[in-house]
């Protein structure tokens, strides 16, 4: 059985812990802060096996090379740090390009690891699928997506109708804490929406408590998430409004995406 854990980092950030069994062998996603992941795994007597980058932004990354010695430091094997073969990070020694290899083996944990080439926040974005698991970085938030920074909105919107095609029942694991903000937004887009109000409530019950409202699920996202119902009529209309548009006229997914997307930059 896999276990996944959350580690809070900075203000919004997750790094994610991925433990198989009762190995004390784990591996972590996207750790912009060392101390903390060095904290947890001296807590519960774990070592750090490798790690797995989505992207080169540096509150995913920023802990790889303290991480890595602090692996040497301990005397554990070489730490493998696992990330795009095209972006340029830091500790990175084992190189992933998912365009031409669909899968990477873990040593600690038993199922082959999926690679899903994500463009669009980042020329070079990555995920991971695990099990039903998948680990997507800044591409899919939950009712929102990442901003487009070195991709094209065609590339970006591509990445969402990609990890759109993932089984239902899939966890949908992103690294940041940005529900509530992206549900704000998600109800003005989408204001009708039953399951979109229920979901808002329920986040906002859980980040009351202090909970985490991630993970999601590819089902859900599909049910509330504006930015992978770019083809509903409401969501269409609402655009048109927004940007004072003729109802007669014809936009289509990536037009919507993309018009969707500006909307957003400026909520």
């Amino acid at each position: 059985m896999l276990t996944i854990t959350a580690i809070p980092a900075f203000n919004d950030n997750y790094i994610w812990v991925l433990q198989q069994d009762a190995v004390p062998y784990v591996y972590v996603v996207d750790p912009g802060d060392a101390s903390v992941v060095t904290d947890y795994l001296e807590l519960h007597g774990l070592t750090l096996a490798g790690i797995l980058l989505t992207h080169h932004h540096a509150d995913h990354t920023g802990g790889v090379p303290a991480l890595v010695e602090y692996a040497k430091q301990t005397g554990a094997a070489p730490l493998k740090v696992y990330g795009p073969h095209n972006e340029s990070i830091v500790g990175l020694n084992v190189p992933l390009d998912p365009t031409t290899t669909a899968h990477c083996l873990l040593p600690y944990l038993p199922h082959p690891v999926q690679l899903l080439s994500l463009p669009g926040h980042t020329a070079g974005h990555i995920a991971y699928v695990i099990e039903d698991n998948v680990f997507c970085g800044d591409t899919l938030f939950s009712a929102g997506c990442g901003r487009v920074f070195e991709g094209s909105p065609a590339q970006m919107h591509q990445a969402l109708s990609r990890l759109a095609t993932l089984p239902n029942h899939t966890k949908v694991y992103c690294a940041h804490e940005y529900t509530l903000a992206n549900l704000q937004f998600a109800l003005r887009v989408d204001p009708d929406n039953c399951a979109l109000h229920a979901y808002a409530k329920q986040v906002a019950a859980l980040r009351e408590q202090g909970r985490a409202s991630i993970p999601s699920t590819i089902a859900l996202e599909l049910t509330i998430n504006p930015f992978l119902r770019t083809d509903k009529s409401e969501i269409v209309n609402s655009i048109k409004q927004h940007f004072n548009m003729q109802d007669t006229q014809h936009l289509d997914e990536l037009t919507c995406f993309t018009l969707l997307r500006q909307w957003k930059n400026i909520f």
